[in-house]
């Protein structure tokens, strides 16, 4: 009998669950096929921007970045910065092409060939729009961008680029050595003697084999931090 009891509870139940799902979509079916229609309309439409605007868009500008790159490995940096009457610099793929990876890419550039054109404001402009996921550019532009900080005078904010283009690629013992003793150079000039003793601090335990790391002592001695014997 108990068994006849619990069989009729779960049919019950399950009877209950069946109805309720069809309830639900009774009330439900519209919204919900439209909201799944949507959801492929829009991936549909994503798919097709991506495969006929985004993708031929990235193959122009890769086309166009080429050029300026050949220029700037000449070290003809106005014409890598402004092309000429047939090909595109910089400046140009920036405005034409953005949000591609080349305008990215040409962000870096720019800023390279501001900073050393000593025209600190645009080098800073044109680096501080630049990203990558790649830790070693990376770096470097945030050492290129302490560069030009610096020379505009913005020494703190310049420090912290400096630690950041440091602490960012451990591996790189030579380009992280060079970052930090920046940063270090830089805190100083501001006055904060413990914040530069730091970061020699960690060049002369992390990289005490590069050329930063062999005269390390003698800032740290400069300091006080140590007695240079």
């Amino acid at each position: 009998m108990s068994e006849t009891k619990k069989t009729t509870a779960q049919e019950l139940n399950e009877v209950q669950a069946v109805k309720q799902a069809k309830d639900f979509w009774g009330k439900y079916s519209k919204p919900v096929t439209y909201i799944g229609g949507l959801i492929i309309l829009v991936a549909g439409g994503w798919l097709a921007y991506k495969n006929f605007v985004v993708a031929p868009k990235a193959k122009k500008a890769n086309e166009a970045i080429s050029m300026a790159q050949l220029h700037f490995a000449k070290d003809s940096l106005d014409l890598a910065l402004n092309g000429d009457a047939a090909n595109a610099g910089f400046l140009k793929v920036i405005k034409n092409y953005s949000g591609t990876d080349a305008a990215n890419l040409a962000h870096y550039y720019a800023g390279a060939i501001y900073l050393r054109k000593d025209d600190f404001k645009n080098a800073i402009k044109y680096l501080k729009d630049f990203s990558t996921d790649a830790t070693q550019i990376q770096s470097a532009a945030w050492r290129m961008l302490g560069d030009a900080l610096m020379g505009d005078g913005k020494k703190e904010e310049a420090a912290s680029y400096y630690e950041k283009a440091g602490k960012l690629n451990e591996k790189d013992e030579v380009s992280s050595s060079e970052n930090l003793f920046r940063a270090a150079m830089a805190y100083e000039v501001l006055g904060k003697n413990e914040k530069a003793a730091d970061m020699l601090k960690i060049i002369k335990e992390k990289y005490p084999r590069t050329e930063k790391g062999f005269v390390v002592d003698r800032y740290l001695a400069r300091l006080g931090v140590i007695t240079n014997e």
